[in-house]
């Protein structure tokens, strides 16, 4: 997303987390949620989730997700001090009934870099990760790992095209060129290879075999302006995702879209917000239906791509976003769609939180109805979740799940209904046998 949290987020990455701030608010959670500190040295049982047509699948059940961002696990987890955050955003997540996290897999050159240069990894880094995966598999919690940023926060592709400018292989200095550049491109195969053969140092299993991860995004919301014919995008789409796959069979990959209608669709003037959206050169249509990409994501941010939009009118264009899209994944994509960030701004001017409240209620009745239905919309992830004591770290979309009762029982609702959909999974049952009774 391009929002203005990049830049404070960035800015408070070298500052030491208080203890006493992290003591109260562990303490916090734990008396508003004491019966999630189970034992977590018992070692969770995990199914790879598929993908048969429309639906996910877990186990011969079709699979409903309710799920959340929290881009910044990896981060955390490299300090010591703030390495708990981590386990409590995950045990937060498990106790209001989510199945699935999405957060970052990649860190390019920055501040805790993941990847130093091309092929330079700092290993710390890299354990926290590895802390992350093996945290969110004691949780009962899937993940959906991204594996590099369209933006500049965390290096992203501006960050490999001055690594190739740097070295003197780089064709453009352009940003563009990390799609179509050879010496990039072979780059982020590199770095994409090193990740998916990483044997974890606490579990002992390489991430392409560990179903904790439920797919892998190639890119957070790719754009190739330079080319808005769509070309680009699409053979790097089409080479990067046959390469992931040539590596990992398990799991299953979609691309990080925003949800954009290109160039050659009829939708870009009915269904895109604006006439600008056409031209970013990615194309929902054509970019899902490759045969490497197993599911199709969407952005929700209304008040990001309108101008002085009114907010009944924003809700307006959520449903007829979501629903186009749906339908889309039923009719020309037969595949699941996952609307995978979704937020509402409280930058805007009228904001309040009722009204975010009810943006939110709007997206997963949306997506509960869909379900009902047996309709291609695969589940939600609002954009973003973050525990008490991380002020410094958020941006105008952060949410603290338990600070707002009215917030948290919307996620815990949902969850309780898409489990009654499909049932409840064996890594929910003490958590939501007791609790989705007493909601309904």
């Amino acid at each position: 997303m391009v929002k203005s949290f990049m830049s404070r987020m960035l800015a408070g990455n070298g500052l030491l987390y208080p203890i006493l701030g992290f003591a109260s608010c562990i303490a916090f959670i734990y008396l508003s949620f004491g019966d999630l500190w189970i034992n977590f040295n018992t070692e969770t049982k995990l199914s790879f989730v598929e993908r048969n047509g429309t639906h996910f699948f877990l186990d011969g059940r079709v699979f409903y997700i309710n799920g959340w961002n929290s881009y910044w696990m990896m981060d955390h987890a490299v300090d010591e001090h703030k390495r708990p955050r981590v386990k409590a955003m995950l045990q937060v997540g498990a106790k209001m009934g989510f199945t699935v996290c999405r957060t970052w897999a990649f860190n390019d050159g920055d501040y805790n870099a993941l990847q130093i240069s091309p092929g330079r990894f700092d290993a710390k880094v890299f354990r926290a990760l590895d802390h992350v995966i093996a945290e969110a598999r004691r949780q009962g919690i899937r993940l959906i790992l991204c594996l590099v940023n369209n933006l500049k926060a965390y290096g992203g592709k501006t960050q490999y095209v001055k690594w190739a400018w740097d070295e003197g292989v780089g064709i453009s200095s352009s940003n563009d060129s990390f799609f179509y550049d050879p010496s990039i491109r072979h780059y982020f195969k590199n770095y994409a290879k090193t990740v998916l053969t990483r044997k974890n140092t606490i579990t002992g299993i390489e991430y392409r075999d560990d179903p904790t991860i439920l797919a892998w995004e190639l890119i957070n919301e790719p754009r190739c302006i330079t080319d808005p014919s769509g070309d680009t995008l699409q053979d790097w789409i089409e080479e990067m995702s046959t390469y992931v796959k040539s590596i990992d069979g398990n799991h299953l990959i979609t691309v990080g879209l925003e949800g954009f209608y290109g160039p050659k669709s009829p939708k870009r003037l009915t269904v895109n917000p604006e006439f600008w959206a056409a031209d970013l050169g990615s194309d929902f249509i054509r970019n899902s239906k490759i045969s490497t990409v197993d599911f199709a994501s969407v952005h929700i941010y209304p008040d990001h791509w309108f101008h002085d939009q009114a907010f009944e009118e924003k809700l307006k264009f959520v449903s007829k976003w979501m629903l186009s899209h749906i339908e889309d994944g039923d009719g020309e994509l037969k595949k699941p769609v996952l609307f995978t960030e979704f937020g509402l701004s409280d930058e805007n001017k009228d904001f309040t939180p009722s009204q975010r409240d009810k943006f939110m209620k709007l997206i997963l009745d949306i997506i509960y109805k869909s379900a009902k239905r047996d309709k291609a919309g695969a589940g939600s992830f609002v954009w973003q979740f973050f525990v008490g004591g991380m002020e410094k770290y958020y941006d105008d979309f952060a949410i603290v799940p338990w600070e707002r009762p009215s917030t948290y029982q919307l996620f815990t609702r949902q969850s309780c209904k898409l489990a009654a959909l499909q049932g409840v999974l064996p890594s929910q049952k003490q958590r939501l046998k007791d609790f989705c009774s007493h909601k309904q």
